[in-house]
C-alpha cells in the first residue's frame, strides 16, 4: 500500500525533478517507509512507500522491469502475485528475482504478457502509473471495483495524476476551478461520482479501466470527462475488465443446488480471505459484530494459530454502541479483542482534520469512527481485513428488498393519488414514526426497516412523488438533495456512471439492478473511498476479500433468493457464519456505523454550523444560493425536520472550501 503522484511535462525543457518531489511529499501519511522519484525528459513518477511485502529495499520504487523497458509506480497489492510468478516459470518467462515483491511481479508479467492480460490475471487492488520507455506512453490503471484512488487530469498544459488531490494540487499550474456540475453531483449523493472530481479538467480513472496517454499530449482537456470507449485526440481508455460482462456470464450459468452454493461460496470465500492475510507486517481485522465483518474474522480465525488481533469502536450513546456484540463475538472465536471506548469530544475532534483525509467533499458521517476505528488499529496492526462490499454483493442494503415491494404498489397507482399518499406520511412528523418504529422493535425484534423510521418514511414520501421507473426509484433512495441544480449557481446535473444501461439479465430484477448500480457508483465513491482515505490517514492497510475477483464472479451465478430471502438480506452468508457463531450473537437490525450528527448540529456543533452556513460564507465566490440551505437549516434547529444528511453534504463543502480553496 503506497501513494504514488506524477506528470507529463508538455515542454519537456523544465527540470522535474523538484515538482515531482512536493507532489510526492504530499503523499507521506500512505507511505512513512520510504519515497522515490524517477525522472525522464518530460515525464516524472513520484511514490511513498508502506512497505507490506517484502521490506528490503529491493521493493522500492519507482522500479523498473528487468528488460528496462517499463518504469511502475503503484500503489496496492496483489494478492496472488506468488502464483502468478509460478505462471511465469512455468512458461519459462521468470526473471532472475531481485527480491519478493509483487511490484516486481507485477512488471515481469507486464513485459512477458502485456498490461492488459496481466491486470486481468491479478487478484488485489490497485492504481498504476506505468511509463513505456521504448514507446513512450504512459498507462494508468485501476482496480476492478475501485478500491485505490486514482485521480488525473490538466494542471496548465501538464498532465498531472495521483492517489490524492493534494499531490496534484503541488502542481506550480494547477489553478483548477470547481466544476459546478461536479457540485450538483456532490449534492445530490453526498459523493462526487467518478468520472469526475470536484475540479474542472481534473478526473477520476473508472475502476477496471486502462488510460493511454501519449508522449505528446493535447494541450487542453475534453469539455466532457471520457468514458470507456472514448478517445480524445490520442488520449484513450478502455476496460480491461466489465461489471456487466461478470453479470451476463453469471446469469447464463446460475447454481441453483442451495448446497452446492452454500459449499462454493464458503470454499471461494475461504481462499480469498486466506490470500488476503499474507502480509510481513502485523495483520488484524475490524469486528463489528455484524455478519459481515464476523464472518471475515471466523474464517481468519480458522485459519490461523494464533488469535487474530480485532478492533471495534464504542461510543457514549448506547444508541450507536455495537462495541458489546463485537465483543461477544471475539469472545467466542477466541480473538485478540480491542475496544477503543471514545467520548462526544473526542468523536468530535476528528471533524477538523475531514477536509485534509478526504480531500475533496465527502459528506457519509460514518467517515468519522471508521477514521477513529483505523487510528486506534494502526496502534497494533499495519494490515486490516474489513467486511465492505458484501451488502452490494450478497443483498444486505434494506433498499434491496423495500424498493422492489414499493415499485410493485407504486407503478399501479395513478401519479395524483401517490402524491396525495406522501403528503399524508409527511403530515406525521419525523418523531412520530420513530416511536412507531421503535414500538415495532419491541414488539418484533429483529424484523429489518423500521430503525431511524422516521427518515425512511419521509424518504418514502419523496420517491413515491419521484419514481417513474425502478431505476428513477433507485435514485430517489440514495438522494440526498432531490434537487441540487436549483443549489449551485448555474449548475446542472450532468449525466452520471448512475445512468449506464445494465445488462438485460437484470430487466426483471428490480432487487438486483439496485446492487449492480450501487457496485458501479456507492461501493467504490463512497464506502471504498471512505475506508481508504480514513486508513491512510493514519498508514494503515485495509483488504476487502469480498471484493476477491472469484467472488465476484460467484456472486453473480447465485440467484437472488439466496441472496435475499424473507425480507432478510445476506442470506447465503448467514448461513455459513451460522456454522461457526451462534446465531443469537449477530441477529439485529441493521444500524449502521453511525454517530449522532443531526443532535450535535442543534447542540456542540451549533456554532461550528452557523459560522460555515452563515449566508456570507454560502453565497462565497457565488457557488451556492444560501436561502434554500438556511431554510433548511432553520427547520433542523427547530426539531421539525430531520435534516441531517442535506446539512452534512453542505458543511463538509463548507470546510473543504475553506480548506483548500
Amino acid at each position: 500500500m503506497c501513494g504514488i503522484a506524477g506528470l507529463l511535462d508538455a515542454t519537456k525543457e523544465e527540470n522535474l525533478s523538484s515538482q515531482i518531489q512536493q507532489m510526492t511529499d504530499q503523499l507521506y501519511s500512505r507511505g512513512p517507509d520510504g519515497d522515490g522519484i524517477w525522472v525522464e525528459k518530460g515525464i516524472a513518477l513520484g511514490h511513498r512507500r508502506l512497505a507490506i511485502l517484502d521490506l528490503s529495499p529491493s521493493g522500492a520504487q519507482p522500479m523498473a522491469s528487468h528488460c528496462g523497458r517499463f518504469i511502475i509506480a503503484y500503489n496496492g497489492e496483489i494478492y496472488n502475485h506468488l502464483d502468478l510468478r509460478r505462471d511465469l516459470t512455468s512458461e519459462g518467462a521468470a526473471p532472475k528475482w531481485r527480491g519478493q515483491s509483487d511490484t516486481e511481479t507485477l512488471l515481469a508479467c507486464i513485459v512477458h504478457w502485456g498490461l492488459d492480460a496481466t491486470l486481468k490475471r491479478t487478484a488485489g487492488m490497485f492504481a498504476i502509473a506505468l511509463w513505456d520507455r521504448q514507446d513512450r506512453r504512459l498507462s494508468l490503471s485501476r482496480d476492478r471495483i475501485g478500491e485505490k484512488p486514482l485521480y488525473w487530469g490538466w494542471a496548465g498544459n501538464d498532465i498531472v495524476f495521483g492517489s490524492e488531490l493534494k499531490a496534484l494540487r503541488q502542481h506550480p499550474n494547477f489553478q483548477n476551478r470547481i466544476c459546478r456540475e461536479s457540485t450538483v453531483q456532490y449534492l445530490q449523493y453526498g459523493y462526487v461520482p467518478t468520472p469526475r472530481s470536484i475540479y474542472e479538467n481534473i478526473y477520476k480513472l473508472e475502476p477496471g479501466c486502462v488510460l493511454e496517454i501519449p508522449d505528446s499530449p493535447p494541450l487542453t482537456a475534453p469539455k466532457q470527462p471520457l468514458r470507456p470507449g472514448e478517445a480524445y485526440e490520442k488520449i484513450n481508455i478502455r476496460r480491461y475488465w466489465s461489471l456487466d460482462s461478470v453479470i451476463k456470464e453469471g446469469a447464463t450459468d446460475p447454481i441453483e443446488c442451495e448446497q452446492t452454493a452454500l459449499k462454493t461460496l464458503e470454499r471461494t470465500l475461504n481462499t480469498a480471505v486466506a490470500k488476503q492475510m499474507i502480509a510481513d507486517v502485523p495483520l488484524g481485522a475490524f469486528l463489528s459484530g455484524g455478519v459481515d465483518s464476523s464472518l471475515i474474522v471466523a474464517l481468519m480465525q480458522s485459519q490461523s494459530n494464533n488469535p487474530v488481533k480485532t478492533f471495534t469502536v464504542g461510543f457514549e450513546d448506547a444508541a450507536y454502541d455495537e462495541s458489546p456484540h463485537a465483543a461477544a463475538v471475539a469472545a467466542h472465536l477466541g480473538t485478540d479483542h480491542n475496544t477503543l471506548l471514545v467520548t462526544e469530544n473526542e468523536t468530535i475532534s476528528v471533524i477538523p482534520k475531514l477536509p485534509d483525509l478526504y480531500d475533496e467533499p465527502f459528506a457519509d458521517s460514518s467517515q468519522i469512527p471508521t477514521h477513529l476505528i483505523c487510528q486506534m488499529a494502526r496502534q497494533h496492526v499495519t494490515v486490516a481485513l474489513s467486511g465492505d462490499a458484501a451488502d452490494e454483493l450478497f443483498g444486505g442494503y434494506n433498499r434491496y428488498f423495500w424498493g422492489p415491494r414499493i415499485w410493485n404498489r407504486l407503478q399501479n397507482i395513478p401519479k395524483p393519488i401517490r402524491h396525495s399518499l406522501a403528503h399524508a406520511i409527511k403530515s406525521l412528523p419525523v418523531s412520530g414514526w420513530n416511536r412507531i418504529g421503535d414500538f415495532q422493535q419491541r414488539i418484533r425484534p429483529g424484523t429489518h426497516g423500521v430503525t431511524r423510521l422516521g427518515e425512511k418514511a419521509h424518504k418514502l414520501a419523496g420517491t413515491m412523488e419521484a419514481a417513474n421507473d425502478i431505476d428513477s426509484l433507485y435514485r430517489a433512495l440514495v438522494t440526498v438533495w432531490s434537487e441540487p441544480s436549483h443549489l449551485v449557481l448555474g449548475g446542472k446535473e450532468p449525466v452520471s456512471v448512475l445512468e449506464n444501461s445494465l445488462q438485460n439479465a437484470l430487466k426483471s430484477s428490480p432487487a438486483e439492478r439496485m446492487m449492480t448500480q450501487d457496485m458501479q457508483s456507492y461501493l467504490p465513491d463512497d464506502i471504498l473511498c471512505k475506508v481508504d482515505r480514513a486508513a491512510m490517514g493514519v498508514s494503515l492497510e485495509t483488504r476487502v476479500p469480498f471484493l476477491d475477483p472469484d467472488l465476484i464472479a460467484l456472486s453473480a451465478r447465485l440467484p437472488l433468493s439466496m441472496k435475499v430471502k424473507d425480507g432478510t438480506g445476506k442470506w447465503a452468508l448467514r448461513e455459513i457464519l451460522n456454522q461457526n457463531v451462534p446465531r443469537e450473537l449477530i441477529e439485529r437490525p441493521k444500524t449502521g456505523f453511525g454517530i449522532p450528527i443531526g443532535d450535535w448540529l442543534r447542540g456542540i456543533l451549533r456554532d461550528w454550523a452557523e459560522d460555515l452556513l452563515s449566508p456570507e460564507k454560502l453565497g462565497a465566490d457565488g457557488l451556492l444560493d444560501p436561502a434554500p440551505i438556511r431554510q433548511v437549516w432553520a427547520e433542523h434547529l427547530s426539531g421539525r425536520r430531520d435534516w441531517t444528511h442535506r446539512l452534512w453534504t453542505i458543511l463538509m463543502l463548507q470546510a473543504w472550501r475553506e480548506r483548500w480553496e
